[in-house]
């Protein structure tokens, strides 16, 4: 009799703990929902704002026709602004993701990092229309200094919150 008791109490035991998603093991379908959410509004945030301000330049006549080449100073515009967007979209992924940030923001660079390098090998070599080869290069280059930027900003934000 004895015995079914201390069963029954360590059962209840691992319920809570599973619940709590302190063990990590049964994670609350809403948790993992946030998560991917949380990834996936960061790289909305860059793409929507980079493709917005290419386009918005192209319309202006400051970038040249699409498909045409453009200047190399043109090209370091466009990362200038590619860096500060993607800051700021790992900015969004940090403040949205329900707990661990970085971890976050880290799954998102490496997502960054897949697609900056899938850029690179589809336009390499095929002409000037599509930029030096310097630019492909750079994109690769600034992802993950651009997320760790934007993540430590992100968990400096909500640390100053929770002080509050």
């Amino acid at each position: 009799m004895r015995a079914k008791a201390s069963v029954e109490a360590d059962v209840s035991q691992v319920a809570v703990r599973n619940d709590s998603g302190v063990t990590g093991t049964g994670r609350p379908a809403r948790r993992v929902a946030r998560s991917v959410g949380a990834v996936f509004a960061g790289l909305l945030v860059n793409a929507l704002l980079s493709t917005g301000t290419d386009a918005v330049l192209h319309a202006t006549g400051i970038y040249p026709p699409v498909g045409q080449p453009m200047s190399d100073a043109l090209f370091g515009l466009a990362t200038a602004y590619r860096v500060v967007f993607g800051i700021l979209g790992f900015y969004v992924t940090a403040r949205l993701a329900p707990d661990r940030p970085m971890r976050h923001v880290l799954w998102l660079g490496v997502v960054g990092l897949a697609l900056s390098t899938l850029g690179a090998v589809a336009t390499w070599g095929k002409g000037p229309e599509f930029g030096p080869t310097w630019y492909p290069l750079l994109l690769i280059a600034t992802v993950m200094p651009c997320a760790w930027v934007g993540g430590r900003l992100g968990e400096a934000r909500l640390s100053a919150a929770r002080r509050t």
